[in-house]
């Protein structure tokens, strides 16, 4: 293939050599395949424009929010190289599989949990992978998984808007994401970074959650927001979304993922999430 071939102008390309550029927005990348023995209704992810914001503590809140209120809930952990999931829900050992594919391991609350820890020898073993095999993993949690019968799965995403996040989007049946950003400035360069993503892929945003929000003093009460004053109003003002909530940094919430108890926590902060997601 000659060098201009390679370098995608997104109006000469074909679907052979520019299938994973975000701009093909699925067109010649069909939708992979469910596993035979799962039916999900509602497939939701959670991303954010920059890593260490707090997809997977949204992610895992979203889910109990859920669960306690009666839904039969899922996540798949596709942040490969990155996964927390299993350790905040104190999951431990080896997924079981069987001729009828891989059972994901559920939680105290009957969350089900698939994620690459759940595979290899050791929960601290690093996943030394290029991208097109992190991509080609999340492609099997969907195919080879027995979810079984879910109402929503939710998707924790790696950061960024690299190739895990566009396999996502272009192989799995996304019925929309939930964006997860932080007080700062750049919280709005982040919140567009994700926003245009998900745009370029017809892909719906169900609205904004911001985490790190402030801090409550234990004494007083008073809110205190050493990361500046909130900017999520103003993000989502821009893109047109709502704001699903806003959490702070919690140390009871803290104690209970570092204590892998994640599954007794009720998130009081996102409590009304439910009201922003599709109906099942």
């Amino acid at each position: 293939m000659s060098e201009e071939k390679r370098q995608c102008d997104s109006k000469s390309c074909t679907k052979e050599d520019c299938a994973g550029c975000s701009h093909a927005k699925g067109a010649g990348v069909p939708k992979e395949n469910l596993n035979a023995y799962s039916k999900i209704k509602k497939v939701i992810g959670v991303v954010s424009g920059k890593g260490g914001v707090g997809k997977s503590l949204v992610t895992a809140s979203l889910a109990n929010e859920m669960a306690f209120q009666g839904y039969h809930v899922g996540i798949m952990d596709a942040d490969i190289t990155g996964p927390s999931i299993p350790r905040m829900y104190g999951l431990k050992g080896s997924a079981v599989a069987n001729d009828k594919g891989i059972y994901p391991m559920e939680t105290g609350n009957d969350v089900k949990v698939m994620s690459v820890n759940l595979l290899l020898p050791q929960e601290d073993a690093p996943v030394i992978w290029r991208g097109p095999i992190l991509a080609n993993m999340v492609k099997q949690f969907w195919t080879d998984v027995v979810w079984g019968e879910l109402d929503y799965l939710f998707v924790d995403m790696p950061p960024g808007t690299g190739d895990v996040p566009l396999t996502v989007f272009q192989s799995l049946p996304i019925d929309g994401i939930v964006i997860v950003s932080s007080p700062q400035d750049l919280v709005q360069m982040i919140v567009k970074k994700a926003y245009n993503m998900a745009k370029m892929m017809n892909v719906p945003v169900f609205g904004l959650v911001e985490n790190y929000s402030y801090v409550k003093c234990p004494d007083c009460g008073k809110e205190i927001y050493i990361f500046g004053e909130s900017k999520v109003e103003a993000a989502a003002e821009k893109v047109n979304v709502p704001v699903i909530g806003k959490m702070p940094l919690d140390r009871d919430i803290a104690a209970a993922v570092d204590a892998g108890q994640f599954a007794g926590v009720v998130n009081t902060y996102l409590s009304g999430a439910g009201k922003y997601l599709p109906e099942v």
